[in-house]
């Protein structure tokens, strides 16, 4: 199956070229990179690598035939907030993000050759130095903006009220964003065809679809489940499963901390190699997240703690992603979608964690990324009508009808509703639940069924049954 291309192995070739400034060959190149890439990359692979990289301009070429070298395109100098900055020609939509003047650093480090760079392994002592409640990430004034900034509409009602208000916009963006942070080439178009409709996009990748479909499975689980998942293995684990499913080379790997070494492309970092210290590792580091009294500090706590231990043998990041959204949804804050995040900022924030224990980088990325997620959202809520109290009291009432009829492939008649729902709701409050339930079975469609917790295959094998019904009701 073809495997989509990461951030990290296209900035490594980046790199190597960058090393020669008067171009390189396509051979040359080959053997520079084998001493950095974690396995060989045959000829044409390499050559679609670059193929890519040039129509994203980063590179350019210079010759014919077997004089052809590649090189970097040059560099920009661009204002930004925090003073003047270099950035790629590629990495524009960069320059509207501010960066402290220690993530600028961090930044210009992480964008060094790898042979500048010292290799390093894990350190234990950053995690174990960690102290909730004590030690923290974001200072106190941060917090507060993003307690003001986050706050909903929905701030008083049960967990996971406003996720599921927005439920069918963030299953999109969060999709689509995690995915392109890991090179996916759907566009948000196509996500939304794929999520609404289960229509994979033309010309890509199996394995593009399947992480696309892994990662609204991942969403829907954290967001129907939200009273039981939390900073524990079982909540963990199971993400991992769920975003990994069909993409690891060992099936058995999904939802498994790791048994062997790994290596981090792109990067002078060693994650941990031994079993046993990385599962007590990986239990402490839910321990101390669960122990951290802030529901962004937890966010953030998780986006630097737990791609840097690497406890599974990949899918790391995306489990990171999803996980920093579970005390935003559990405390009905705005949640996170990462929509907009230059894949460049966040691969450099990222690998200054792995290398140099350092925050800062993926801080900046982090607090605009959480601007960008609160003005999106906050947007839409504004445009929302009142939640029906009655929708919101006998919610589990209606997802049980819902699921009765769709799973037991009833025609979606008063009679039976009424037949489900006087088990379930008060004489005094049946009528109106029985007129929003036939209504709810209506209007249920394919981008729907995750309110309801069904399959899209059980709605598939009902929706001809309702078909008929409507026609015969006509």
């Amino acid at each position: 199956m073809p495997r989509t291309v990461s951030v990290e192995e296209l900035a490594q070739i980046e790199r190597a070229i960058a090393e020669h400034p008067e171009g390189i060959g396509i051979s040359a190149l080959e053997r520079a990179l084998a001493h950095h890439l974690p396995k060989v990359v045959n000829r044409r692979t390499l050559q679609r690598r670059l193929e890519r990289l040039q129509a994203e301009k980063r590179i350019t070429t210079e010759g014919e035939s077997i004089a052809l070298v590649y090189k970097c395109v040059p560099r920009v100098i661009s204002a930004t907030a925090t003073g003047i900055k270099k950035f790629p020609d590629h990495a524009e939509a960069e320059i509207d993000i501010p960066v402290s003047p220690e993530g600028s650093i961090i930044r210009d480090l992480m964008r060094q050759p790898l042979i500048q760079r010292i290799p390093v392994g894990y350190h234990r002592s950053f995690l174990e130095d960690y102290e909730p409640g004590v030690t923290f990430y974001l200072s106190a004034s941060l917090r507060a903006q993003f307690h003001e900034m986050g706050r909903t509409p929905a701030n008083e009602r049960p967990a996971a009220t406003f996720a599921r208000d927005i439920l069918d916009r963030l299953l999109i963006d969060l999709s689509w964003a995690s995915s392109r942070l890991e090179g996916n080439t759907y566009n948000r178009l196509d996500t939304q065809r794929l999520i609404e409709f289960g229509e994979a996009a033309a010309g890509k990748d199996l394995q593009e679809t399947q992480m696309i479909l892994n990662h609204k499975a991942a969403i829907e689980m954290l967001i129907t489940e939200a009273d039981q998942v939390g900073f524990n293995p079982f909540t963990f684990l199971n993400l991992h499963a769920i975003l990994s499913e069909n993409l690891l080379p060992d099936e058995d790997a999904c939802g498994r901390l790791r048994r062997r070494p790994v290596a981090i492309s792109g990067s002078v970092f060693h994650p941990l190699a031994m079993p046993q210290v990385l599962e007590d590792c990986f239990r402490l580091l839910l321990q101390k997240a669960a122990a951290i009294p802030d529901p962004f500090e937890q966010t953030f706590f998780i986006m630097v703690q737990l791609p840097y231990l690497q406890p599974f043998e990949d899918v790391n990041k995306r489990v990171s992603r999803l996980g920093a959204n579970i005390p935003l949804i559990r405390n009905n804050l705005c949640p996170l979608s990462f929509v907009d995040v230059p894949e460049q900022s966040y691969v450099d924030g990222t690998l200054g964690v792995y290398e140099l224990n350092q925050v800062d980088l993926l801080r900046d990325v982090f607090i605009w990324a959480y601007e960008r997620s609160c003005q999106q959202y906050l947007a839409i809520t504004q445009s929302m009508t009142e939640p029906d109290p009655l929708r919101i009291r006998y919610r589990e009432a209606l997802i049980q009808v819902v699921q009765a009829i769709v799973r037991g492939l009833l025609v979606p008649s008063p009679q039976n509703v009424q037949r489900l729902a006087k088990e379930l709701v008060p004489a005094a409050a049946l009528k109106a639940f029985n007129k929003m339930a036939l209504d709810a079975l209506q209007r249920l469609h394919q981008g729907s069924v995750a309110r309801y917790r069904l399959k899209l295959s059980e709605y598939q094998a009902w929706k001809p049954l309702r078909d008929r019904h409507v026609q015969i009701s006509d």
